[in-house]
């Protein structure tokens, strides 16, 4: 029997000739293209030489010298990978177009008969073709443009436009700080990160980062009359704006399943936690908000650092790390790391992470802790221990509905501090608290919506026995629209009750509002 007989009264091929009913007409849309269907016939061209290695077609089967002839003496193959061939089954079009590709591989003559069938099916053929070609330019282009194998670069790009006015009865405080401080401004934060796995399971993680936020001039960027309007995004390396700087490099990597070793140069506290307990917010606006309400013990320390997590399959979790902001020095007498100058940040967490909650506790023994626990009230700033060890402690939970709806998620943190003082009037006591709701697909699918209140790091005791009236409180409100996947607007309002702590003039009120609108792209 010559091959195109064969191959037409082969029961996969009664599905491409004889009842063409049960197969696709040559108009069918290029959309209905099964690719499961014809990848199953590629894969199988080498896999099948035998008629016997099918495991549903039997002696008996009345097509069965007919396929074996086409296996055996063509080596043209019409099964699939697992060893069926599934006589019974339809095909479309496109599936007999592919199996008909691959039997043209193997074949040396030229029949009428295969004339006429290639003639059948040119438009799946070429359809078929063009799919491939196309595969193959992508993947061609994609190759010339990645500058690296083991490496992911992604980026985010903020811009922020805001302003800020101060209100209350101390005058000239008042007017001075709108003088200062009152203009409107625009200003950008890029981030670029470069994740580098090795082995898959290890990561380098470099950040490189330029912004133009003046802390001395931006009230955004630590400026303003307290520092507490500083947003998480605010970012200026130097005295010249917008210098591309590494701001971050580290190493992680595992030691079994459950055990992550980090490492590096320039590293921050946060990154080498076990656990963040908090969901609050997914778009940061104020830092001193973000911080799980005790920023002494979560103070985001950066520099040389090493640090050990675990974090168990039970959701048990525990972490040390230990950071020097000044550990690049050589000079001990300027810095250097585990010396009285390293500014060193030591921290040890516990905590437990379920499905949608979370808690902790966590110690950080901080060194020059005037330099570190920087969202603090003038006051405590003012009269905080330029050498001395400070002792913070923290608290920190979280709780998240399963489902988006009338329910927010909740993030709570309190923090307290016991500094080492040497002089009568020095802050020996100092605390903190945060509570921050947020809603999520607010109106549309994607957009969320948060406010928070808390009070930054005020003094609750004096040595000597003073007891100073420090407190305050932190508003802010925001609303997050999600253009589209990488662009998002957030228009936000906070608000100071009393920024400038007990140091606000007596009798009188102090109070400071602003409102800004961030725009993120991520790319």
């Amino acid at each position: 029997m010559k091959f195109v007989q064969q191959l037409l009264v082969a029961p996969a091929t009664l599905g491409l000739i004889a009842p063409l009913a049960v197969v696709k007409s040559p108009a069918a849309n290029a959309a209905e293209l099964n690719i499961n269907g014809v990848s199953d016939y590629a894969a199988s061209v080498d896999q099948v030489t035998s008629v016997t290695q099918f495991s549903d077609v039997y002696p008996t089967d009345w097509a069965y010298q007919a396929l074996a002839g086409l296996v055996e003496t063509y080596g043209c193959v019409a099964g699939y990978p697992n060893g069926t061939f599934r006589g019974n089954r339809a095909m479309t079009r496109y599936e007999a177009a592919a199996l008909l590709n691959a039997c043209l591989d193997r074949v040396t003559e030229v029949t009428d008969e295969l004339r006429r069938l290639m003639a059948e099916f040119e438009t799946e053929l070429a359809i078929l073709k063009g799919r491939v070609d196309g595969l193959e330019a992508r993947v061609g282009e994609l190759e010339a443009i990645q500058f690296s194998t083991t490496t992911k670069l992604s980026g985010l790009a903020t811009f922020v436009v805001g302003a800020n006015r101060f209100k209350g009865s101390a005058n000239p405080l008042r007017a001075d700080s709108n003088a200062e401080f009152g203009g409107t401004v625009f200003n950008v934060d890029l981030q670029l990160a470069l994740e580098t796995s090795f082995s898959g399971k290890d990561q380098l993680t470099t950040v490189l980062r330029a912004g133009n936020f003046d802390g001395d001039d931006n009230v955004f960027g630590s400026g303003g009359r307290s520092g507490l309007a500083t947003l998480e995004t605010a970012f200026q390396e130097g005295e010249e704006p917008n210098q591309l700087v590494i701001d971050k490099l580290f190493y992680s990597f595992p030691l079994g399943d459950e055990i992550t070793i980090t490492t590096g140069p320039i590293v921050g506290q946060e990154d080498m936690l076990a656990i963040w307990p908090s969901v609050y917010p997914s778009d940061p606006i104020l830092d001193v908000l973000t911080v799980n309400g005790a920023p002494g013990a979560y103070n985001k320390n950066k520099g040389a650092g090493v640090g050990i997590s675990w974090a168990a399959e039970s959701g048990a979790r525990a972490s040390a790390n230990y950071v020097a902001a000044n550990g690049a020095s050589s000079d001990t007498r300027l810095g250097g790391f585990d010396t009285d100058e390293a500014g060193g940040t030591g921290t040890l967490q516990l905590g437990w992470e379920g499905e949608n909650w979370g808690v902790a506790a966590l110690y950080s023994k901080v060194q020059n802790g005037k330099d570190l626990i920087v969202y603090v009230s003038p006051f405590v700033r003012d009269r905080f221990s330029d050498l001395g060890v400070t002792h913070a402690y923290a608290l920190g939970a979280f709780w998240q509905p399963l489902e988006s709806g009338w329910l927010p998620s909740l993030s709570l943190g309190w923090g307290i501090n016991q500094s080492d003082t040497q002089r009568k009037g020095q802050v020996r006591t100092s605390q903190s608290w945060r509570a921050g709701l947020q809603w999520n697909d607010v109106l549309a699918a994607g957009n969320n919506a948060g406010m928070a209140v808390g009070q930054p790091v005020f003094a609750t005791d004096l040595r000597g026995g003073d007891t100073p009236a420090d407190g305050q409180f932190i508003w802010e409100w925001w609303y997050q629209f999600q253009v589209t996947d990488n662009i998002s607007i957030t228009p936000a309002l906070f608000y100071l009750s009393r920024p400038m702590g007990e140091l606000t003039p007596e009798g009188s009120t102090f109070q400071q509002l602003g409102g800004l609108i961030k725009t993120i792209f991520v790319f």
